[in-house]
């Protein structure tokens, strides 16, 4: 996956899809090839370093994100771990965000703080709340935007900036960009070190895989994640997922914009029903970060969270009584999911009442992944499931 790895023709016939590769292990001519490959020669010698289908999904990742490497993992948690795991050593110190994905703050609080690092939480949205947060010892600046599931934005220029300002101490930014996808958001253009993706949403975009992507503004960062990434096994992506990361990337602007449309109408839908109380969606006018979304964003995206009049109680009949959204957790696939962050994604399992509170993630919040079915169904789904709550 470095990016002197690039897909090489490997086959006569030069196939118009990349086939997947499944070997684990690859012929040589000699022991010296061998030698040559451990030190860094371009090829493949084995399947956890690199791997050609696995190589030319991170290609395409990479020409998106306009990076300088792309590498694959096999989860999005795996990403996310590896990226911080291989920039702060105990008694490091990371600023994050307040929300955040529920996974990340996890491992934040339990495996690294058992590790000896340090970490502190501020407002996902205010630049000057990372600045103040920084200390001699922090190595890393870590942002999400748009964050789940409330949906704030994080401005990428300014956060770059910041960045660079504490560069000279060895600190690096990373986003996680999950919720806008490679075509909507490219962080590394503002200047972010790490741009995060979980593929196993828009990437992907099928509901049919698991994968994670870290992309890098310079060859530097890139090659430090690879070389540690290689020796704990972290690249193992299997090549079947890899092909369907290749599928989903030659589809992902069509797609996003569809859902991006399909949102807006969900949005502007949901802002002006009686039982509704707030509408997260940066497409809206009314958003308090539209503006800067507009800057930063080729369109919206396709997450949508709102919360509804009544409560817990509320929500969940809600995200239990529709037909076309179905109850799931995750997102990004073409189909609409609907689920109840109170009592899936966020419980008091993975976030602590403190947390919750926080983050703005109320009893009554509902998060929608809206997928590319017709506009009009979606709306009259969720109209009748939000009439049923006067039943």
């Amino acid at each position: 996956q470095s990016m002197d790895r690039k897909p090489k023709p490997l086959f006569q016939q030069n196939p118009l899809v990349y086939p997947i590769v499944a070997s684990s292990t690859f012929r040589l001519k000699s022991a010296e090839e061998a030698y040559q490959l451990c030190e860094g020669q371009p090829g493949y010698l084995y399947s956890r370093w690199s791997n050609p289908t696995v190589d030319a999904a991170a290609e395409s990742i990479r020409q998106m994100e306009g990076a300088e490497g792309t590498l694959l993992f096999p989860s999005g948690m795996a990403a996310i771990s590896t990226s911080i795991m291989c920039f702060l050593k105990a008694g490091d110190h990371i600023v994050a965000p307040q929300p955040v994905y529920s996974g990340t703050l996890g491992i934040l609080k339990t495996t690294f703080s058992k590790w000896g690092l340090e970490y502190t939480i501020v407002d996902g949205s205010s630049i000057e709340e990372y600045e103040k947060a920084i200390k001699e010892n922090t190595k890393v600046l870590y942002g999400e935007t748009p964050a789940n599931p409330t949906m704030s934005i994080l401005d990428l220029e300014a956060f770059g900036k910041l960045g660079l300002k504490y560069a000279s101490r060895d600190m690096v930014t990373m986003v996680d960009s999950t919720f806008a996808s490679p075509y909507i958001q490219q962080p590394i253009k503002y200047g972010i070190d790490v741009a995060i993706h979980s593929c196993t949403k828009y990437v992907g975009g099928h509901s049919d895989l698991t994968a994670g992507a870290l992309s890098f503004k310079s060859r530097q960062i890139y090659e430090r994640v690879y070389q540690e990434a290689k020796v704990l096994g972290f690249l193992a992506l299997s090549p079947f997922d890899a092909f369907l990361i290749n599928r989903g990337m030659k589809t992902l602007s069509l797609r996003m914009e569809k859902h991006s449309s399909n949102a807006m109408a969900i949005a502007t839908f949901l802002e002006n029903h009686p039982k509704v109380l707030t509408v997260n969606y940066s497409g809206l006018p009314s958003h308090p970060h539209h503006e800067m979304a507009k800057k930063q964003m080729r369109n919206f995206g396709g997450m949508v969270s709102f919360e509804v009049k009544g409560g817990k109680d509320a929500g969940k009949k809600v995200v239990e009584g529709t037909n076309v959204f179905t109850l799931a957790v995750s997102l990004g696939g073409v189909e609409s999911l609907i689920e109840h962050p109170a009592t899936m994604t966020h419980t008091d399992a993975f976030l602590s009442r403190e947390d919750k509170k926080a983050s703005r993630i109320t009893d009554g919040l509902i998060r929608l992944s809206v997928g590319l079915e017709d506009a009009e169904e979606l709306k009259a789904d969720l109209a009748a499931a939000l009439d049923n709550l006067d039943n």
